[in-house]
C-alpha cells in the first residue's frame, strides 16, 4: 500500500480560514417550534415584546393600595385611620378608585386600582371593622410594578443568533409567545475505524479499545445543538468505510471520522476521501492533532481526525467546533488569558504544542499546572481547565514564565487532589463528595503531588518517597525540598509493597535480584513515582554488593526503561505478558489476580497546602484519616 506524506502541514487558524473561505457555512434553513421544544435552538429572528411587562400596574406585596400623600406623617405613634372601601385579588379586574381617606386590600400580584400610587405591607397595618390604621408611610410607587417596568411592548428581547436556555423560554412565554423562528440544525454523521475498536460494555480483549470518540464527539455535537447520526466503526477496510462515508455524506451536512487519517500504510481515510472527493488539507502543524484530514464531497465538508481521543477534541475544538458555530448562528468562543507556569514544559520541534491544564488563581494571579497527556489519553482532557499555547519556536517554556492558555472551562472545585493513587484516599475522597463537595483529582507521581501542593495549585496530594540516606519515608524529601513552610505532612497508612509475578510464579522469581537474569523481563514505573525511588534504592544496594556502578547494573535489567505511570498499569503488563514482574502494590496484584512477593511495607503520607488547612473538606478529610489510623492500631 502506497504512504502518503504530509507536504504541507497549516497553522489551525490558517486551516480554519480555508475551510470557512471554501465552504462559507451559514444556517441551513429556518423553522418555527414551540418553546417547550426550543431549549437549546438558536433564533432565527428577533423578538420583540408584544406586550408591556407587566401589563398592569401591580402589587408586589401582599397590603391596601392607597395615596401616599394621605399617609405621610403615619408612625408607630400616631398612626393614620383610612376607610376600606374593598378588596382586589390576583387575576381580578379592580372595579373601584381610591381617594381621599380610602385604601383598597390588595394581594400580592393583584392589579393596583385607580387613584393609588403606593401599597403599604400588611405588617404595617391593623384594621378594626371597615378601618385600616397605618403605622408607617408610604412613597410613591412603594410596592408597585409599573406598566412596562420589566418588558416594553416592542422592545427586542431577544435577538437573532440567541442560543435559547431556560431563562430565554421564561422570558419568550412571560411576554405571551408561543412558538419562535429557529435554525435548522446541522446533522451530523460520526464514523470510527479501526480494527482494534470495540463498543463499550463487551469485553475487552488484548489489543483492543473502547470506541469513547464516537461518543465523545456525538456529546460535543449534541451539546451544540446539533442533530447526529452514529454510524458505527468500520474495520480498517476502503471499501467498506467508502460505502459508510457515501451513505453519510447523502445523510448529513458534515461528516466526522476518526482514525486512519496518519501516513501510514494501514490509514486508510485520506485515501477513501480522496477518492469519494477533494482533500483540502492533510496536516496541521499542531501537536497533538497533526494527521488531520479535510475533505470536500458533494460539496459538503468532511474532517478526518486523529483517532487519539484527546487529539480528536482538539481538532474538534479548533477546527469543527467553529465551523458548526457558523452553521448554527451560534459560535461559544473560548476565553484566552495569560498565566503563570509552575512546571517546564517541552514544545514540538517546530509545531505549536497545545499542552492540558489546570488553572488555580492565587495572590491575584493565574497559575497554569500542565498535565501529562501521552498519546491516546483522555483523563488530562477530562480534568484540563484548557490548553496552554507552546508557539511553534519555542523547544520548551520553564517554569515561572508567563503562558497563553485557552481557557474552556472555569470550573472552581472545593478541593484539587494531586498525586500518588492509592485506593484509601480513593474511598475516603469519594465520601467527601457524597457530602456534596467537588473534587478534581489528577493521579501523577508523589513529586507531582509535591510540586502541585507546594506551589499552591493542589489543596492535597499523596506521597510516598523513601529516603536513600536514612531509609524513612517522606519527611526527609520535604525538607531537602525546604517546603516545610508551604505544606503540611499528615502521616497516613502503610501499603504492602512488593513484585507483581505472573500466577504460579512460571520464572521462579524470589527477589530483585532475579531482575538481572537475561529470562526476565519487567515492567518499571515512572520517574518521579515513589515505587521507581524505591526500586533504585534495592538495585543500587544489589550495585554496591556487586561493585559495579549503577548505571551499569540497569543497563543489564530488561524492561528496566519500558515505564508505566500507576500500579495498575504494572500489574496489566504482567497480567498480559508484556513483563514477567514489577514492583507495586498488592491492591494491583490482586486485581488482576497475579501472585505477589512481599518486600516491604511503605509509608503513604498525605501532604497538604497550609493555606488549604481551613477548607471545610480538608478538615473532613483529617478526620477520616485519623479514624483509619486509629482502625489500623486496634
Amino acid at each position: 500500500m502506497e504512504r502518503q506524506l504530509f507536504h504541507r502541514l497549516l497553522r489551525p487558524e490558517e486551516a480554519l480560514s480555508l475551510v470557512l473561505k471554501h465552504f462559507d457555512p451559514k444556517p441551513l434553513g429556518v423553522e418555527r417550534v414551540h418553546i417547550r421544544d426550543a431549549v437549546g435552538r438558536v433564533l432565527a429572528e428577533h423578538v420583540a415584546s408584544p406586550i408591556d411587562v407587566p401589563p398592569f400596574d401591580r402589587a408586589t406585596m401582599d397590603g391596601y393600595a392607597l395615596r401616599s400623600i394621605d399617609v405621610e406623617d403615619a408612625s408607630e405613634t400616631f398612626p393614620i385611620e383610612l376607610k376600606l372601601i374593598g378588596k382586589v385579588e390576583a387575576g381580578q379586574r379592580p372595579e373601584i378608585e381610591v381617594v381621599e381617606g380610602t385604601c383598597v386590600e390588595v394581594a400580592t400580584g393583584a392589579p393596583v386600582p385607580a387613584g393609588a400610587d403606593s401599597v403599604v405591607m400588611v405588617e404595617y397595618t391593623s384594621v378594626r371593622g371597615d378601618r385600616v390604621y397605618v403605622y408607617h408611610s408610604t412613597y410613591p410607587g412603594e410596592n408597585i410594578a409599573f406598566t412596562g417596568s420589566d418588558v416594553v411592548k416592542g422592545e427586542i428581547v431577544l435577538r437573532r443568533c440567541t442560543k435559547l436556555g431556560y431563562r430565554e423560554i421564561a422570558l419568550l412565554a412571560a411576554v405571551g409567545i408561543k412558538e419562535v423562528p429557529v435554525y435548522v440544525r446541522p446533522r451530523v454523521g460520526i464514523i470510527a475505524t479501526g480494527n482494534e475498536l470495540i463498543e463499550p460494555g463487551q469485553k475487552l480483549d488484548v489489543g483492543k479499545i473502547y470506541n469513547s470518540n464516537t461518543y465523545m464527539l456525538n456529546a460535543a455535537c449534541l451539546e451544540l445543538g446539533c442533530i447526529t447520526r452514529i454510524y458505527g466503526t468500520c474495520p480498517d477496510s476502503e471499501r467498506e468505510l467508502m460505502s459508510t462515508v457515501e451513505r453519510a455524506v447523502r445523510e448529513n451536512d458534515i461528516i466526522l471520522i476518526t482514525g486512519g487519517t496518519s501516513a501510514g500504510t494501514s490509514d486508510i481515510t485520506y485515501r477513501v476521501l480522496g477518492k469519494l472527493g477533494r482533500v483540502l488539507i492533510h496536516g496541521l502543524l499542531i501537536k497533538p492533532g497533526k494527521p488531520t484530514v479535510i475533505a470536500e464531497i458533494d460539496e459538503k465538508p468532511v474532517v478526518g481526525l486523529p483517532g487519539y481521543p484527546n487529539s480528536a477534541l482538539l481538532v474538534f475544538d479548533l477546527i469543527v467546533r467553529p465551523l458548526l458555530g457558523r452553521m448554527l448562528c451560534y459560535e461559544e468562543r473560548c476565553e484566552e488569558v495569560e498565566a503563570v507556569l509552575v512546571k517546564k514544559i517541552v514544545g514540538a520541534q517546530g509545531r505549536r504544542a497545545y499542552v492540558p491544564a489546570i488553572i488555580v488563581e492565587k495572590d491575584n494571579k493565574l497559575l497554569a499546572y500542565p498535565l501529562e497527556a501521552p498519546q491516546g489519553s483522555i483523563s488530562p482532557v477530562v480534568n484540563a481547565d484548557g490548553y496552554i499555547i507552546v508557539p511553534e519556536d519555542r523547544e520548551y517554556i520553564d517554569e515561572g514564565e508567563k503562558v497563553r492558555v485557552i481557557v474552556e472551562r472555569r470550573e472552581k472545585p472545593d478541593i484539587i487532589v494531586i498525586g500518588s493513587h492509592d485506593y484509601r484516599l480513593d474511598k475516603i475522597l469519594t465520601e467527601i463528595s457524597e457530602m456534596g463537595y467537588k473534587i478534581k483529582q489528577v493521579i501523577t507521581g508523589s513529586m507531582g503531588a509535591i510540586i502541585a501542593v507546594s506551589r499552591g495549585i493542589a489543596d492535597l496530594g499523596g506521597i510516598h518517597i523513601i529516603d536513600e540516606e536514612t531509609g524513612l519515608y517522606n519527611e526527609p524529601i520535604i525538607k531537602k525540598l525546604g517546603i516545610e513552610d508551604k505544606v503540611i505532612l499528615v502521616k497516613g497508612w502503610k501499603r504492602l509493597q512488593g513484585i507483581i509475578i505472573q500466577k504460579g510464579n512460571p520464572k521462579n522469581i524470589r527477589s530483585i535480584e532475579d531482575f538481572l537474569r537475561p529470562d526476565i523481563r519487567i515492567v518499571n514505573r515512572n520517574k518521579g513515582s515513589g515505587t521507581r525511588h524505591l526500586l533504585d534504592l534495592y538495585l543500587k544496594q544489589i550495585a554496591k554488593k556487586k561493585g559495579i556502578p549503577f548505571q551499569e547494573l540497569v543497563r543489564k535489567i530488561r524492561g528496566y526503561t519500558y515505564e508505566v505511570k500507576t500500579h495498575t498499569a504494572v500489574a496489566a503488563a504482567v497480567a498480559q505478558g508484556k513483563a514477567d514482574a514489577g514492583i507495586g502494590i498488592k491492591e494491583a496484584a490482586q486485581l488482576y489476580n497475579l501472585d505477589f512477593i512481599p518486600l516491604t511495607w511503605e509509608e503513604y503520607d498525605i501532604i497538604i497546602n497550609k493555606e488549604s488547612t481551613k477548607k471545610k473538606p480538608i478538615q473532613k478529610i483529617l478526620e477520616k484519616i485519623q479514624k483509619i489510623k486509629e482502625q489500623d492500631r486496634l
